[in-house]
């Protein structure tokens, strides 16, 4: 399967679970990978609302009933339910749980594990976490709960008003790789991409900020947005349509094909991307960056350098490796798999709700 079939299929997974209401998931093979929908929450009113947006990434109060310059404190419960009718071994399930980043603190305020689970741990990624259960066995008609309550304490984030001594590094720090070339969906190195980048750079502004704002203004002119199935970031801008996921991943593409490190945010029920700046005469300490990231919003209302936002950040990056896959993944997606010993099948929840 197609990284692209695997995005579209996360995604038709997720709806069909809202037009279900149960939140829950048969598992009808051995395997379940599963993921967050993306809509276009936080977008303007002319974009369009999905009505059918999973409550499973509901924002816990509307934006417009938040001081969003001010930090933003939400509870959410995290963590998945399994119920089986038939024996199964070997079962194993993970899901991606908040961290702290600089815009955000996280803490656990309760936590429950129940039923017969060999293991729970938590595994670091780079740029994402995750719990991970192990489930040993469990026996026809058993269940077992893991769920984990969060606060998570978002701060605002404003754009610097004194931009000129910011630049593009001259020598990108070992870890910025990442965050440059193709990652799944991101094709900054398609003809058409580089085609668009070098007629930019013919007309570039004299500052990187510049030159990044000038990206993200041509993104939001060239692509307009529209709920659809994810692409390429360059079939996006062969359609010039696309949605949140469609818009962050073109804005990515082009900026590292200008040599500018960028990566995506996950938040509930949305993402947005992120640039890389360093000050001219920065002298960092060993080990440390010398410059920060910056937050835009590539689809919906207008945000460059800064983010005033409510929803958490869930995972930050769009070149995860996962143990349990083969290639690297763009989102780090709910998982479960189990060997069973019968012809029905598990019944798994997987919970991401704000309190």
């Amino acid at each position: 399967m197609t990284e692209s079939k695997k995005q579209m299929t996360r995604r038709a997974c997720l709806r069909s679970l809202v037009g279900s209401g149960t939140g829950a998931f048969v598992v009808a093979g051995s395997v379940l990978p599963i993921g967050s929908v993306f809509g276009q929450e936080g977008l303007s009113n002319a974009a369009g609302e999905n009505a059918a947006q999973s409550q499973l990434d509901a924002s816990p109060v509307a934006a417009t009933q938040l001081d969003l310059t001010v930090p933003q404190t939400t509870r959410w419960r995290l963590g998945v339910n399994i119920d089986t009718p038939v024996t199964f071994t070997s079962g194993l399930a993970t899901f991606p749980v908040f961290m702290d980043w600089p815009e955000q603190t996280v803490s656990i305020k309760d936590r429950t594990v129940d039923g017969r689970v060999g293991n729970v741990a938590v595994r670091e990624l780079d740029g994402a976490r995750q719990v991970v259960v192990a489930i040993p066995r469990l026996t026809s008609g058993g269940s077992i709960q893991v769920e984990l309550e969060m606060e998570v304490v978002r701060q605002p984030i404003v754009a610097p008003t004194e931009t000129d001594n910011l630049i593009v590094p001259a020598r990108l720090p070992r870890e910025m790789r990442a965050y440059m070339g193709n990652s799944p969906m991101i094709d900054s190195s398609h003809p058409s991409i580089r085609a668009l980048s070098r007629e930019l750079a013919g007309d570039a502004p004299e500052s990187d900020w510049e030159k990044v704002r000038q990206i993200y203004d041509v993104v939001r002119d060239k692509v307009r947005y529209q709920e659809g199935p994810i692409r390429d970031a360059s079939d996006a801008l062969k359609a010039g349509v696309g949605d949140c996921e469609d818009m962050t991943s073109l804005f990515v593409a082009l900026c590292r094909n200008a040599g500018i490190p960028a990566r995506m945010v996950w938040i509930p029920g949305h993402c947005y991307p992120e640039f890389y700046l360093e000050p001219k005469d920065a002298k960092p300490e060993r080990g440390e960056l010398a410059g920060a990231w910056y937050p835009c919003q590539a689809a919906g209302t207008e945000q460059f350098g800064g983010m005033l936002e409510a929803r958490p950040v869930l995972q930050k990056g769009d070149r995860f490796r996962v143990p349990e896959q083969r290639t690297p993944v763009r989102y780090v997606a709910e998982f479960f798999r189990c060997d069973r010993q019968g012809s029905k099948a598990p019944r798994v929840e997987f919970i991401r709700k704000p309190v």
